[in-house]
């Protein structure tokens, strides 16, 4: 895990997410387990400064914070039920890392958006908050994402964006969330999705330079904090921080 936030970070990220995603407990569930692997108990925001320092750069290291359940949109009594024990829980995880910034990422929901984001705020980090959308820029809930994002108007949320969405579906959704918002924006796409109980959230591979056009586009429409979701590469990373350096 280390080679992978030193491999983005010499390819010119500049913020390293720390690999606390899928320690979640519906992903422990598939290993039948209820506690993380004696494997992921080192520190993960540890692992992402390591990794920046291999490759000679000071990355701004985020925490992320995941949902409850995978596809929330087709479980919404597992939101409900679990709402109020998951939001403490990850008070209580996010005041124990030694992190610059957090990020709550691939939302469904501008309720369960609004809790994780005010959980997040209460550690004195900076909060990021990143929606997943289909297509006309609403969540996969079928929330409108200009309505979340007002959902997320709480002091400490530093930005509000889009993540792991289709890349021809970001921009319809910054679009809606940069009307109801003046914060800055925040989007990285998919560029590849193969699982087949997500079949929404399926893109075609794009090569680096085409993704990268793509990052300028999301740039000129107002993100700050861009990059790569699922299918992205070093070499994607690469590409956007060269085509945002020549259009500075």
């Amino acid at each position: 895990m280390r080679a992978v936030h030193r491999d983005h970070a010499a390819a010119g990220a500049e913020a390293l997410t720390a690999a606390t995603f899928r320690v979640a407990p519906y992903s422990l569930r598939t290993l039948g387990s209820s506690t993380a692997p004696p494997a992921w108990r080192p520190s993960p925001s540890g692992w992402a400064r390591d990794g920046a320092a291999e490759a000679g750069r000071a990355s701004v290291v985020l925490g992320s914070m995941t949902t409850l359940e995978d596809c929330l949109a087709t479980r919404p009594r597992a939101r409900r039920r679990h709402a109020r024990a998951r939001a403490q829980r990850d008070r209580r995880a996010a005041g124990r890392r030694r992190l610059r910034r957090a990020v709550a990422r691939d939302l469904q929901h501008g309720r369960e958006a609004r809790q994780a984001a005010a959980a997040a705020a209460t550690t004195g980090l900076a909060v990021v908050v990143s929606f997943t959308c289909v297509a006309g820029g609403r969540l996969l809930s079928g929330e409108d994402a200009a309505d979340a994002a007002r959902a997320v108007e709480l002091e400490g949320v530093a930005a509000v964006g889009v993540n792991c969405t289709r890349r021809d579906e970001v921009m319809p959704a910054l679009v809606r969330i940069a009307g109801a918002t003046r914060r800055p924006l925040v989007a990285y796409a998919n560029n590849a999705w193969s699982a087949a109980d997500s079949p929404w959230l399926r893109d075609d591979p794009a090569g680096p330079e085409l993704y990268a056009l793509r990052a300028l586009a999301w740039s000129a429409a107002g993100a700050r904090l861009v990059g790569g979701c699922c299918g992205t590469t070093p070499a994607h990373i690469a590409a956007v921080a060269r085509a945002l350096r020549a259009g500075r």
